[in-house]
């Protein structure tokens, strides 16, 4: 399950978690989850839903692009 986004991603949510001074239950706290689900983000474990990653920015005080990992996407040949 761990492609490289989404460990990007978690590392990008405990960096921003960090940088706040907040520990992974307050967090969790904040944006409605619980600490073993903010966890799992961070080590890769677990892939998010849209309105995952709006809680998380509203916890962080983030906007998407702060977490969200930057990527290259090449085309797809037909």
């Amino acid at each position: 399950m761990s492609t490289l986004f989404v460990r990007q991603f978690g590392e990008n949510v405990r960096r921003a978690r960090e940088a706040k001074g907040m520990s992974q239950e307050s967090l969790a706290s904040e944006a409605g989850l619980h600490r073993t689900h903010i966890s799992l983000i961070e080590r890769a474990g677990r892939v998010i839903r849209l309105n995952t990653l709006e809680e998380l920015c509203r916890a962080l005080e983030a906007q998407p692009e702060d977490l969200l990992p930057r990527v290259q996407m090449k085309r797809r040949r037909r």
